[in-house]
């Protein structure tokens, strides 16, 4: 990245700030500040809703969140409760006086975002909501976090499990994972291969494996996106990280198979330089097997 892109960022973080308002202590001209309105907004309606996910949503420290909560609930807006099959994890919901406040936070909301767009004539707001929304996705997918976790972590095994109930859908005659050259875990722990789990707000979003067999080249095994996450270069992402790392483990080689359901996963391999060869394993449901050359600096 430049210097400049680094200033236009901070540039835009400014403008935004001044224009939303979050520059004042009450927030849209309420009765609390922007953070407390924020964790009020997000909690929502329905619930209750576990903490934890509510402080990894918007990603803030636990000591920050429990003091919001509690101006919150001394205020008599939310109400923090233990969860009732387990009283180690704290649960918080809406009081009626918490939704009747978050519904005006709500027209408010609504008022603010009208007023912005208001001096814009038609084709310029289509083009700062267009703009608007192409930024939230890349600001979505510069939150997504990438880590190698072992096969066997919850998050990997929801993502395998996710991943083999889409192939049952996408497939004719469905994915049987007893008929499918699955790598037995072990293929997937350092130093024999390693297993990539991405996550968006601490949920599990995507993963990948790598193969990395002794004088043979590397393999990339179920590479998968959640739907929600699709959009945001994510597979992509994964596939680079999963060549870097097989660069970096001496292959000059990395090999993978997909099946003919699986259209936008070929487009994804032919556009990075993945090139079709003839059947390198049996496994019964690949259609098609590329390969690429891997290049010093490989990313």
């Amino acid at each position: 990245m430049t210097t400049e892109q680094v200033e236009r960022v901070r540039r835009f973080n400014r403008t935004v700030a001044e224009r939303i308002g979050v520059l004042h202590d009450r927030y849209l001209g309420g009765a609390r500040p922007y953070g407390q309105a924020r964790l009020l907004w997000q909690i929502g309606d329905e619930g209750p809703h576990d903490i934890r996910g509510v402080r990894a949503r918007l990603g803030l420290d636990s000591g920050y969140v429990s003091r919001l909560l509690r101006a919150l609930e001394r205020d008599g807006l939310v109400a923090v409760e233990p969860h009732p099959r387990d009283r180690r994890v704290r649960t918080v919901r809406l009081t009626e006086a918490g939704r009747r406040e978050r519904a005006l936070l709500n027209d408010r909301s609504d008022a603010l975002a009208t007023a912005l767009l208001a001096p814009l004539d038609a084709r310029q707001r289509d083009r700062l909501t267009s703009a608007m929304a192409e930024v939230e996705r890349l600001l979505t997918a510069s939150v997504v976090s990438v880590d190698v976790l072992d096969p066997g972590h919850p998050d990997a095994a929801y993502c395998l499990r996710s991943y083999a109930a889409e192939l049952q859908e996408l497939f004719e005659g469905g994915f049987d994972p007893a008929h499918s050259l699955l790598p037995d875990p072990g293929e997937l722990r350092a130093p024999r291969g390693l297993f990539l789990v991405a996550r968006l707000h601490g949920e599990p979003v995507g993963c990948a494996g790598l193969k990395l067999p002794a004088g043979a080249p590397a393999e990339i095994k179920r590479l998968w996106v959640h739907p929600r996450a699709r959009g945001l270069g994510l597979a992509r992402r994964l596939l680079s990280e999963l060549e870097e790392r097989a660069a970096r483990h001496g292959c000059d080689v990395v090999r993978l198979d997909t099946n003919q359901a699986l259209e936008a996963a070929t487009r994804l391999y032919r556009g990075s330089g993945y090139a079709e060869v003839p059947a390198f394993n049996d496994e019964p449901y690949a259609h098609h097997w590329f390969e690429k050359r891997l290049t010093p600096g490989t990313r």
